[in-house]
Order: C-alpha cells, then structure tokens, then sequence
C-alpha cells in the first residue's frame, strides 16, 4: 500500500481498475498508526497479569526468488544465507522477548501463521532449525492450525515431508494462474509443471487442509483462460480455494510502469469482469459440492475446514507479529515492525523494539474492526455484538441497512443479516461507510 491511498467510495470499483488499494484488511486505518503510540505497546507487554484473549503467531518470511508485477509485500530477492541466518537469529530474540513478557508468559499460540514473501523459500534445514527455536520459545502444542504459505516452484517432496513434520497443518499455495504466459507475463518465478508436482507431492504426505491461492484479472487474464483456471481448479480438488481480484497498488510494478506512460487506468480487467468471474468460479464450486464461506473463500468440507487464523483475527484475538514490516495486534492496541531489513535486524541486535508505529483503539474502534471484518463472511450475527460490546447493530446502522436491502444487497435470515453473492463480492468497497466520522475518506496507509 501507499501513503498516497485513499480511500474510495464503491462507485469507484464498477468500473476501471484504478491504481491503489481497495481491500480493506484492518481498522482504523494504518494512517493512524502512530510513532507516538509505539511506548504503549511495551506498556502492554509489561501489563501485571497475561492476556485472555486467543494468542496466535505471525512469521514473515520476507525472501523471494523473484518479485511479482503485482506485489506489494516487503520482500527481498538479493538476500543471501547469511542474510537470512541474521533475520532468522533477529526473530529469535524478537520472539524470546515477547515470551519473557508478563503479557505473553505462560501463554501458547492457538494459530500459527508463515507468511511472506515466500516462506517456503526457506531450505528443509533453515525451515527445520527455526520452527525448532521457535517452539522451544513458545510451544506450540494447543495451535489449532499452523499455516504455511508456499510458491509451488520452490518446493521439493523433501522439503514437503519437513513442513509438514514441524506441525503445519494447513498449506496454502500461491498458485495464482495455470496458465505459463500469465505467469510470466505477471511476473511469477513458478510454472504450471511445477504447481501440479507440488500438490501431487502435497496430497500424497496427507496434508489436513491444502489450499490454493488465485488471482482473478491478472495481466493478460481472458475469459478462456480463467474458464480454464476453474477446470483445473476441480480438477484437482483441493480442500480450499482463495480467489482474490486483482488490484493494482502503488508500490507494484505495475503501477510504476503506468505512471512512467502517463496513464491512469491500470491494464487488467475491470471490476465487474473480475466480479463474474469469481461468480463463474465459485458457481462451479457450489456445483462440485463445495461452500463459499467468505467473499474470497470456497471450501469442500466447512465443516472439517476451517480458517482459524482469519477467525481469530476477525474477532479481536491477540497476535504476536515477528519479522520485518510484520502487523500485529495486542489487548487492542495495532503495531507494525520497522520495515526495513537492517533496520530490522538492528533492533534486535540491540535488545530494543522493533515496533516502528502502533495504535491503541477505544472500545468504539475495535467494535468498528471486528463489525468491518466480520461482513467479509456474508453474514453477521447481532447478537455477536450485542452480547461482546453492548451494541445494537440494527439500531446503530438503520439508515445503511435500508439502502442495502433497498438495493438488494441485504437480507435476513434466522436472525443474522446476509449479504447477496453480487454485495459479498464487492463488500470491500462498502465498509467505508461504517468507519467512524474521523476516519472517513483519509489515506488509508
């Protein structure tokens, strides 16, 4: 994201894809997260007595083998094995300082999430000697789900025993496209010979829940070819299937290569091509037997295949963030880490804190964040608030929810309040209006 995003009405997303973010992924916004607020999140960790709320583990594995076109993640591809035995020390302490904390003592993770960047860029034996440091910091022994984000290209069968063994029970990988033109035309390092051996690899070690990542609208992207992508997708049948519509931030190069040719619009598909497509994908899902359980979520088994890592977060559970750039989130109070690598590394080489900005919400806003997240499920339940923070959600947003269901976007049914399919996946661009008054259309980031 940048800091020159701001925050857009819906109208803005039915037509042409626009440079910037529209993916709403906490609240308040990032902009808010101050320098000045970073001495609170100490003030927290030092608290007298050990946190309530579910705990998990965020792990950011900044290394890639190549930066995609769309990408605007921190990630490093100039890095090299001592570079990564000093990110991978500096989590370490980063770690063992956090559970040496009042807060965070005596406390285990219930998720457990790798993301990146390319966290199976890491080899067998990096992956083997840090997830065995970690747990000895911090067992990991209650985690309901461990999460491990892979590029297909950079995984072997060996390195799919290891990960697996380390307690990973969720594998999610980025996938993207089938197709190798697309592929390359966006800037991605693997292959389509490489995605089938490695979930062939995947399925045979017994993994309890793969998933696979796609983007809808990539550069190039047709209708033929993501009729294709649906084919395979049931196909190979896996467990989950995330599909995310294509944006175009300002820090990709994607954006970088539009504003040196002075245009405005971005060349991927528009927002009601991206729409029917998902719309395509997941009717073909339904068919097969599978559930859309998010605006960005299909799943075969939802009642076997959960996400807990996205609903912890969504309902307000603390998470430990470790690695540079890394969000995390404690006894209501945001923080991300600095997000530069040496800078990163620095800190913990000098026994200070890497928090380089952070927030402490009122009550109102972390009502706002879950109430916010929550609607990316296509459903929510006032009785949830109700009963968690005294709010009435039909009484607070009477005036929203007539102009939804004026609109045809909302309905009810035994008692929680449901998005249409068409609203579900354009929700992105209609959390804004709950945002509170000194929020409303401000940068984002």
């Amino acid at each position: 994201m940048s800091a020159d995003t701001i925050i857009k009405p819906d109208k803005e997303t039915k037509a042409e894809t626009k440079p910037g973010n529209y993916f709403v992924s906490n609240y308040p916004p990032f902009s808010f997260w101050k320098e000045e607020e970073v001495p609170m999140v100490e003030s927290m960790l030092n608290s007298p007595t050990p946190g309530t709320s579910p705990l998990g583990i965020y792990y950011h594995v900044p290394f890639c083998r190549k930066r995609c076109h769309f990408c605007y993640f921190r990630v490093y591809t100039d890095k090299n094995s001592q570079d990564v035995r000093r990110y991978m020390d500096a989590t370490i302490r980063e770690l063992e300082a956090y559970a040496n904390s009042p807060y965070i003592a005596g406390r285990k993770p219930k998720f457990v999430y790798f993301g990146g960047g390319t966290p199976s860029y890491l080899s067998a034996q990096q992956l083997t000697e840090l997830t065995d440091r970690m747990k000895a910091v911090i067992p990991w022994d209650e985690a309901e789900e461990v999460t491990f984000e892979c590029e297909p290209g950079t995984l072997s069968e060996k390195k799919l025993e290891v990960i697996k063994n380390f307690g990973v029970t969720r594998l999610s990988l980025g996938i993207e496209n089938f197709n190798d033109h697309i592929l390359e035309t966006n800037g991605r390092a693997h292959r389509s010979e490489e995605v089938f051996r490695a979930y062939e690899h995947a399925r045979n070690l017994g993994f309890q829940n793969i998933n696979i990542d796609l983007i809808a609208g990539m550069l190039e992207e047709t209708d033929d070819n993501w009729t294709e992508c649906i084919e395979k997708v049931l196909e190979i049948s896996p467990d989950c299937i995330t599909i995310y519509q294509m944006e175009v931030p300002f820090n990709t190069t994607i954006f970088k290569s539009m504003k040196d040719q002075g245009k405005l619009t971005a060349p991927v598909a528009d927002w009601p091509t991206k729409r029917r497509w998902v719309t395509q994908a997941y009717e073909a899902l339904e068919k097969a037997g599978y559930t859309v359980t998010s605006a960005y979520t299909a799943v075969k088994d939802p009642q076997n295949t959960k996400f807990i890592y996205r609903d912890r977060l969504w309902a307000g559970a603390d998470m430990v963030a470790l690695g540079v750039a890394s969000f995390g989130h404690l006894g209501g109070i945001h923080y991300q880490n600095q997000t530069h690598f040496d800078q990163y590394c620095e800190t913990q080489e000098e026994t200070t804190s890497a928090v380089r900005r952070a927030l402490l919400t009122t009550e109102d806003e972390r009502f706002v964040r879950e109430f916010i997240l929550q609607w990316k499920l296509g459903r929510v339940s006032p009785a949830y608030f109700s009963d968690k923070f005294g709010v009435d959600i039909k009484e607070r947003f009477s005036a929203i929810f007539t102009d939804w269901k004026n609109a045809g976007d909302l309905y009810e049914e035994e008692g929680d309040l449901m998005l249409t399919r068409d609203a579900l996946l354009r929700i992105d661009s209609m959390l804004h209006c709950f945002f509170l008054p000194q929020h409303q259309y401000t940068k984002y980031v």
